[in-house]
């Protein structure tokens, strides 16, 4: 009756025995219990049984939904008027091949293989675990400014309903500086000063934000009417989590697919704009002297944990839910060029609009024409939309709802990952009130996003509460993976999912190229740092140490669990608990007991091609050799 547990726990001791020596015998800590009493091992009927996609397909549009959503229709092009233009996509370009597309396979096949969210995950290294609850917590806060975004969307939805776009023509209140954005409103007077604003930014700015020049106010009063926004967002968010991963599968077709077809449709109308051609020549030139600017491979880097969401463990999330033997290759490859196609299209599709503002305004700076920041995409697009001679109604709701449905899809995953490793640790909570308190916490710190202040708010929790937290755990998370798990193991666990050799390209960007690159940037930015600024106006300096608090929550979660593990960690000595702590949990593998017991006896073979003498001899270059070429 207990055969395949007794075989299963000898297989392991046989293992550890050659990995860890003849002491591991006393850390075995499998019971009957954890596995099947069948001969091969069946899943334990009174174990949590794991959700799956359901078909192969919803993973691949799950994924493109989460990856292509407003880090690349809001923030690439933000990102790229800051610098440069086309300074900015030659480096974006270049770290999706050495860090985005590697980093990318490495989250999926880690998710995947342990079929565990990506608390769990970090079983494979337990010292290193506080990495993923850092991630978690900069998922968390994005997911509160994400859902702001998707705020202003209905706003702009539902003012797209007007008779006329509001957004189209000048009110009094805003001065002769203003130019209307529409052909048929404009009016050409000689008085009116060359430096005109749009009356899309106006409105932006002066009606929706209601924002305020800096500060020293504080942040003002919250704008009810964009916090009802803000409620009817989370709500739709709410009813997608509440029907969990298979109802977000079957949205995900939608949420994938809509956006192109809208895109398409502006993409034609920017290109037929006067001056279109002159912004999408400033965007696509390369400028190469900023290919030496470090800050501009530290915004690539940036901007591209944002775009294909990678170090924010919902790739983690979404690869475990995965069939244990699919081949996510091919998926990894399709969607990463998806994700910089997709940056690039709304580049040349913000840029182009922006050329005809600079023709229109008689600008001759393009990255002068509107500010920066979230405005540019509530900005430059409801520009091109009043250009539409045909019903310019219909096209704004569009655009709008398709804007809608991208915040939709990037924040359905990122409240998926954290509920997901709430669940994993306390299964016996129902699902419905983990996304039900999700998107209550998430209004309520929302809210402050809604006030004049807000986008002041934004940029700061962008930078310290997401940015700057990714790219230090980003590091950590390869170091952890790479070199303390092992890429030579990796790719045997690779071998064994999915019957492939792992080639040379991946194997170095894991082990050198990929960490190096990002420890690089890291290292500049925190030399040249300097205090940060919204649209060129500084913060108060008491705005900056809650700022660094908010860093410090997300990058303290590394050595705070990792002092945790050690101290919780069997053995007798720190020392041995330590080493305990780097390697791999007694239950690390396949969660599926009859793949569990697979795996034990494909590491058993392996370690039995190299006899004692070899693994005791080895030197550290021998290692460094074997860890990347296998």
């Amino acid at each position: 009756m207990h055969s395949a547990y007794d075989k299963l726990r000898q297989n392991q001791i046989n293992i550890l025995q050659v990995e860890q020596g003849d002491a591991a015998k006393q850390s075995i800590l499998y019971t009957k219990d954890s596995i099947s009493t069948s001969e091969l091992g069946s899943s334990d009927t009174s174990s949590t049984i794991r959700d799956k996609w359901g078909n192969e397909i919803e993973f691949l549009f799950s994924c493109i939904a989460l990856s292509v959503g407003l880090g690349n229709v809001w923030r690439f092009p933000f990102i790229a008027l800051a610098n440069g233009g086309g300074a900015f996509v030659i480096p974006y370009v270049i770290v999706l091949l050495l860090i985005g597309r590697p980093v990318y396979y490495l989250e999926v096949i880690v998710g995947q293989f342990s079929s565990r969210g990506c608390v769990q995950a970090f079983g494979m290294v337990p010292l290193m675990k506080g990495i993923a609850y850092g991630q978690v917590y900069s998922t968390a806060v994005a997911t509160t400014y994400y859902a702001s975004i998707m705020a202003l969307t209905i706003k702009y939805l539902l003012a797209s309903f007007a008779d006329i776009l509001p957004w189209t023509y000048c009110r009094p209140e805003w001065g002769a500086t203003c130019l209307a954005t529409s052909d048929s409103l404009q009016e050409i007077n000689s008085t009116i000063p060359t430096k005109r604003v749009s009356s899309a930014e106006l409105f932006f700015t002066k009606s929706v934000l209601r924002e305020t020049e800096n500060l020293d106010h504080g942040l003002g009063m919250p704008s009810w009417d964009l916090v009802l926004c803000l409620l009817a967002a989370w709500i739709l968010i709410a009813i997608i989590l509440i029907k969990g991963i298979r109802s977000s599968g079957k949205a995900s077709y939608f949420l994938a697919l809509f956006p192109y077809v809208v895109m398409l449709i502006l993409l034609w109308r920017a290109l037929t704009l006067p001056g279109a051609l002159d912004g999408i020549v400033y965007f696509l030139k390369p400028q190469w002297d900023q290919l030496l600017n470090p800050q501009v491979w530290y915004n690539a880097i940036t901007q591209m944990f944002f775009s294909l969401a990678i170090c924010f463990g919902t790739l983690v999330m979404y690869a475990s839910f995965n069939n244990f033997r699919k081949n996510v290759y091919r998926d990894v490859i399709i969607i990463t060029s998806v994700d910089s196609v997709t940056s690039i299209l709304a580049g040349c599709i913000i840029f182009g609009i922006l050329g005809n503002l600079a023709y229109e305004t008689n600008s001759p700076d393009i990255s002068s024409v509107v500010k920066g920041g979230a405005g540019l995409a509530f900005i430059s697009y409801p520009e091109a939309i009043a250009k539409f001679k045909f019903l310019p109604q219909v096209f704004a709701v569009l655009f709008f709802l398709m804007l809608l449905v991208l915040g939709m899809g990037s924040n359905v995953g990122m409240a998926s990952c954290v509920i997901t490793v709430i669940k994993d640790r306390f299964n016996h909570l129902p699902h419905w009130l983990l996304a039900t308190a999700m998107a209550v916490m998430g209004f309520m710190c929302g809210i402050i996003y809604m006030t004049p202040g807000g986008q002041f708010v934004l940029n700061l929790v962008d930078f310290f509460g997401c940015s700057f937290i990714a790219l230090f755990l980003a590091i950590a998370e390869l170091i952890a993976v790479s070199w303390m798990y092992g890429v030579k193991r990796l790719c045997q666990d690779i071998e064994f999912m999915l019957g492939v050799k792992t080639g040379l390209y991946w194997r170095i960007c894991w082990v050198l190229i990929t960490p190096g690159l990002m420890f690089a940037v890291l290292l500049y930015t925190l030399i040249t740092l300097e205090p940060l600024t919204y649209n060129g106006v500084a913060y108060p300096l008491n705005v900056y140490g809650v700022a660094w608090l908010l860093w410090a929550i997300g990058v303290a979660q590394l050595p705070l669990w990792a002092l945790y593990t050690v101290y919780s960690m069997k053995g007798e000595t720190l020392k041995e608990k330590f080493i305990n702590s780097l390697r791999p949990c007694q239950n690390w593998g396949p969660s599926d007991p009859k793949l569990l017991v697979e795996y034990l006896l494909f590491r058993q073979q392996l370690q039995a091609t190299q006899s004692h003498n070899e693994l005791d001899h080895r030197t550290l270059w021998t290692k460094f050799y074997e860890n990347i070429v296998g």
